[in-house]
């Protein structure tokens, strides 16, 4: 099975993604995703309306197809992330609200489409590795303490057509380094009641830093990650509280944890609902969160708070081997949600057995996703995936299918010849650099 690429395209000195497109027969926009009739009729129990009864095991194929949808987003928070500490943009989103999916690579292979209402920055009040918060080498930096981490969306109204709701969601982006940070961060619990109200919750020190804190110094911190994705959502509840919503949440390691945090603190404050809840029949919308590689986050209180919420649920997806669902290795943590549980050593695609890194990659739990025969059974495409997505940033794919290893990259890094052949660093849309 050979994969096939074409030549990314480039505009206005700006790089398009280079694509994958080797696809198993001919792709269907409409159908390559999510079955469109399905979704409409389903798309309450596929997020969680019953805890997801009877899709988990073995999983049911609609169920794997709206998982992947989901991860997508998040990955697309990955594909966005300016990792380069040379460039001054370093930390930051490439690419801008409007192009955000086209630019990701995310139009051609979904059908639900969404607009980027808004970009999420987060910084830390305590000291976190470098795998969470990115800093530019440039004095010139964009900012010296925050960094770009996720965005809310919303369908469009044809995706709403196809949704059978009108969708808001909030991606987190996860670390971008080696696991080191696993061994680096240490952090005690610390009281959640600030956010969550009297309740005795406490949860994991780092991820509540990097989710509460705000810098005065920082014209994109000025309010804290937290402020900023619950007014924005108030924002689009309130905008659309005529119509049927939901609220769905997805980010991998750091960015699932961000995400688990962020769900419970929009029920627990009832975000989920219009300002006039006699507006809409439905008083509040229903929260699911997504979460892939998900560290634990809070202790048996947070867990018990986390449950008592009828509009919110959770589904933690977890490959076998990943460690980073284990951290923190400390006695007193307590796991939210349901478990879907995946084995990416099952797959003949991968080499074997792989590794940390791989193990923990989001690419590679999709393509864990869309392979799974539940926990008695093998391994099988039944979702037609691109099998080339593996090696997007990573070194998983067998060498016979030639799939180049972390293929995904700017063109000569961002670096682009200008009109009198000197070189210049352009790696930053600069049209809607959102504060």
């Amino acid at each position: 099975m050979r994969s096939k690429f074409f030549q990314g395209v480039y505009i206005k000195k700006a790089v398009r993604l280079i694509v994958p497109t080797r696809m198993f027969g001919q792709k269907k926009n409409m159908d390559t995703i999510i079955s469109k009739h399905s979704i409409v009729k389903r798309w309450k129990k596929l997020s969680g309306e019953n805890n997801w009864e009877g899709l988990l095991d073995p999983l049911d194929i609609d169920f794997q197809k709206y998982i992947i949808h989901y991860g997508e987003m998040a990955q697309a928070t990955y594909d966005a992330f300016n990792t380069e500490r040379a460039s001054k943009f370093a930390g930051s989103s490439r690419y801008a609200r409007k192009s955000f999916f086209s630019r990701v690579g995310l139009e051609k292979s979904n059908a639900f489409r969404y607009n980027v209402t808004k970009f999420l920055y987060a910084t830390s009040q305590i000291q976190v590795p470098e795998a969470f918060i990115v800093k530019s080498l440039s004095r010139e930096a964009w900012s010296k303490e925050s960094n770009w981490m996720g965005y809310v969306a919303v369908a469009t109204d044809e995706g709403k057509a196809l949704l059978g709701r009108r969708d808001i969601v909030i991606a987190w982006r996860g670390t971008v380094r080696s696991l080191e940070w696993v061994n680096d961060l240490q952090f005690s619990m610390v009281s959640a009641s600030n956010i969550l109200g009297e309740a005795d919750a406490k949860v994991h020190q780092g991820w509540y830093s990097i989710y509460t804190s705000d810098d005065s110094h920082s014209p994109f911190n000025k309010t804290s990650a937290r402020n900023q994705v619950l007014a924005e959502v108030s924002r689009l509840v309130e905008q659309y509280k005529d119509e049927e919503i939901s609220i769905t949440i997805t980010g991998h390691s750091l960015g699932a944890a961000i995400a688990t945090l962020s769900a419970v603190d929009i029920v627990a404050n009832g975000i989920n609902k219009p300002k006039d809840q006699t507006a809409n029949k439905l008083s509040s919308c229903p929260v699911t969160a997504f979460v892939f590689a998900c560290p634990r986050v809070g202790d048996s209180n947070f867990k018990k708070l986390f449950s008592s919420y009828n509009n919110l649920r959770l589904l933690r997806v977890r490959n076998a081997l990943d460690i980073v669902p284990n951290y923190p290795f400390l006695v007193g943590y307590s796991e939210v949600g349901e478990e879907l549980g995946i084995d990416s050593r099952k797959s003949s695609y991968l080499k074997s057995p792989g590794g940390v890194l791989s193990w923990h990659n989001l690419e590679g739990y999709l393509h864990g996703v869309a392979g799974t025969q539940g926990s008695k059974g093998g391994f099988k495409l039944e979702v037609k995936r691109d099998i080339a997505l593996v090696n997007k940033s990573n070194d998983a794919l067998k060498e016979e299918y030639l799939v180049p290893v972390s293929w995904r990259c700017e063109k000569n890094k961002g670096m682009v010849q200008l009109d009198d052949g000197s070189w210049q660093f352009m790696d930053h849309e600069e049209e809607d650099f959102d504060s």
